[in-house]
């Protein structure tokens, strides 16, 4: 068994490999950029090493610096947990070469696995079905219009070096196939250094079902079960469940003997995933077909453990000593219903955007499992993947482990950070996705309705607001504090149920609002807004303040000029509307960054002239470029950064004077 084991990376699934690393009393070394010194994977590891700075391309992704660390450190295992290098061949070779342990598949087998045409030729002759499509990949035009002349469209270009639906392509006229294989093979290049292309039938609706696999080198091979992943947004996963649902026996049965069949063809061992679509609409002949074959621990495989009650990082481990699996097939079993959420630092209202930056305050679910990069506070860096978190529910029936995820998911507040919390929760309502109708088209169709019906939850709020001033007393605010004012009067009106009805105006998101008292019983206030009455409890939960706005649950937290709140799972910022003050942005518009990040472009000066939506600055973060605009036309007084500054989020970049207009004579 491995005595010491490097933890190659970082977050929650540093902590989750330190869990079982723990339980089997299994020393770890823990390694960490600059950005990440203070945290959280950093705890109970017996030694921990700096890596490089910040950005992953100087730590994360160093080859060398990694395996340095385990032999300063006297491991004689590494385990890559997911992204990063966990799927490189030529790391894995090297940590082989340097006399370690790799925590996973050989480099082989990586390596084969990782060249889609490779990949699908192998399964092709393993009798697993594969998508009607181009055997060998090829940059030339003519080579992939004859191909798809042949399969019939709509196609799909898919790069053949590249992974997470990056580049790929849907076509569905001839006509439109020239220009689009000319950008796909241009793109390809840039993002993975190789430009060639498969081309492959196109599935509209597909389901996307991957099947666990196991194997060991003493030849033996084994599934854990299938898992449904079709709720992705942009090719990513955002919700996955174990066992697949509405999915007949004899098709289950099918996917996990091809999965098997593939993992016995190709000699693999250790974890690995065999990721499938399903003809859900007819495009094909309703059967299922290989996508590709992830050689590592994937980020869902909590609800296979959930399942089957099986640690699954134990399993790499042993198998990666050289044990047999602790397992034969016939002994492995299913119980029960598993749903995940992933949670992201992003923000849902800005197409997603990263949202970088630091939670103040985090309350984790108790009554489930949570895999999160930290517990109570933590920070989430510019430089890397922004999930911080996975929910997941498990239940004797599906009904039950969703309405339970759901409750979490609605219970769970992240205070100092956008998330995509409040989104999950209205996912997790759709009736398509309660009834199990999913496919992987369901959430990016979702999403760009979202916006038109997610409820408006700015005037509960602000009822919310307006309870928060209860728990504490006016005092305890300080005279300098806005509340002491507005809500301060309110408490000492709530003491007297003869005075007048006690008012709060507030802004919420830049929406001004006035919640009025109408009454008070117990903990439980009812507060109109807008002409629309809502009931709030509020009670204490240390330095947060914790309730019910109606059906709706709520967290909030005080902040300097008045407070931050997840409602629903949604964060909304409250100022208070202090009567006869007007903004003021130092005589001008003040133009802030919408995120921490790196100043990358600063395309004007002071004295420039800018109309209203033009750029004056372009912010980086997370791999995206996050173009800042013009919020009025006028002429630039101020720039307040420079190029390659790093900033943080609301700080003001730029500050532009309004355009003055000459009145008529």
């Amino acid at each position: 068994m491995v005595k010491r084991l490097l933890i190659a990376n970082r977050g929650e699934i540093a902590r989750r490999i330190a869990r079982t690393c723990r339980r089997l009393g299994i020393e770890y070394v823990a390694v960490h950029s600059e950005a990440d010194g203070a945290a959280a994977h950093l705890d109970g590891a017996c030694e921990q090493v700096l890596i490089g700075p910040s950005p992953a391309a100087d730590s994360y992704l160093r080859a060398d610096a990694l395996i340095d660390a385990a032999l300063s450190t006297g491991c004689d295992a590494v385990h890559p947990g997911y992204g990063f290098l966990s799927e490189n061949a030529e790391f894995a070779a090297a940590t082989a070469a340097a006399g370690l342990v790799f925590v996973g598949p050989d480099a082989s087998t990586i390596a084969a696995m990782g060249d889609k045409a490779t990949a699908k030729r192998l399964m092709a002759e393993a009798g697993v079905p594969v998508l009607p499509g181009s055997a060998d990949a090829t940059e030339s035009a003519d080579d992939i219009r004859a191909h798809a002349d042949r399969i019939g469209y709509p196609v799909i270009l898919k790069p053949v070096a590249g992974g997470g639906g990056k580049g790929m392509r849907v076509i569905e006229h001839e006509r439109d196939l020239a220009p689009a294989v000319e950008a796909a093979v241009r793109l390809a290049r840039a993002s993975f250094g190789d430009g060639r292309l498969l081309v492959e039938r196109y599935l509209r609706r597909p389901r996307h079902i991957e099947v666990q696999v196991f194997g060991d080198t003493h030849g033996n091979v084994v599934h854990l079960f299938e898992r449904e992943c079709s709720l992705q947004r942009r090719h990513q996963k955002i919700v996955e469940e174990a066992p697949a649902v509405n999915l007949p026996p004899d098709v289950r049965e099918a996917l996990l003997s091809a999965a098997v069949r593939g993992a016995q063809a190709i000699g693999y061992t250790n974890a690995g995933t065999f990721e499938f679509i399903l003809d859900s609409a007819g495009d094909g002949d309703g059967g299922f077909y290989f996508l590709e074959v992830n050689t590592r621990l994937q980020v869902e495989h909590p609800v296979t453990e959930a399942i089957t009650g099986l640690d699954l990082v134990e399993w790499q481990l042993r198998t990666a000593a050289g044990e047999q699996l602790p397992l034969a097939q016939g002994e492995i079993t299913a119980s029960g219903h598993a749903i995940e959420v992933r949670v992201y630092a992003e923000d849902p209202d800005a197409d997603f955007r990263p949202a970088p930056g630091r939670a103040l305050a985090a309350l984790w679910p108790t009554d489930l499992r949570v895999d999160a990069a930290f517990d109570g506070a933590g920070d989430v860096p510019v430089f890397y993947d922004p999930m911080i978190a996975k929910l997941i529910a498990h239940d004797p029936a599906r009904p039950a482990a969703l309405a339970r995820l759901l409750h979490a998911v609605r219970s769970t507040a992240v205070l100092g950070l956008t998330t995509n919390l409040g989104f999950l929760a209205d996912l997790l309502r759709d009736t398509r996705v309660g009834a199990g109708l999913t496919d992987t088209h369901l959430v990016d169709e979702f999403a760009a309705r979202a916006a038109e019906h997610r409820r408006d939850l700015e005037p509960a709020a602000a009822a919310c607001a307006a309870a928060m001033s209860l728990p504490a007393r006016p005092a305890a605010y300080g005279a300098e504090s806005p509340w002491s004012g507005s809500v301060g009067a309110l408490d000492r009106q709530l003491l007297d149920r003869h005075a007048p009805l006690g008012r709060v105006a507030c802004r919420v998101g830049g929406r001004p609002l006035e919640a009025a008292l109408l009454s008070r019983r117990g903990n439980a206030l009812t507060v109109a807004v807008a002409g629309e009455p809502f009931t709030v409890t509020c009670t204490p939960n240390g330095a947060l303040l914790r309730g019910t706005v109606g059906q709706a649950l709520w967290t909030g937290l005080r902040r300097a000029g008045g407070c931050e709140l997840v409602v629903d799972g949604r964060r909304l910022t409250l100022t208070l509307d202090v009567a006869g003050e007007e903004d003021s942005a130092a005589g001008g518009d003040a133009v802030t960054s919408p995120m921490p990040g790196t100043v990358v472009q600063l395309p004007i000066k002071v004295g420039d002239f800018v109309q209203q939506g033009d750029t004056v600055a372009i912010v980086e973060a997370m791999k995206m470029e996050n173009r800042v605009l013009a919020p009025a036309s006028g002429v630039v007084e101020e720039v307040r950064c420079a190029l390659t500054d790093i900033v943080s989020a609301d700080q003001v970049l730029v500050v532009i004077a309004p355009e003055q207009r000459e009145e008529a004579a």
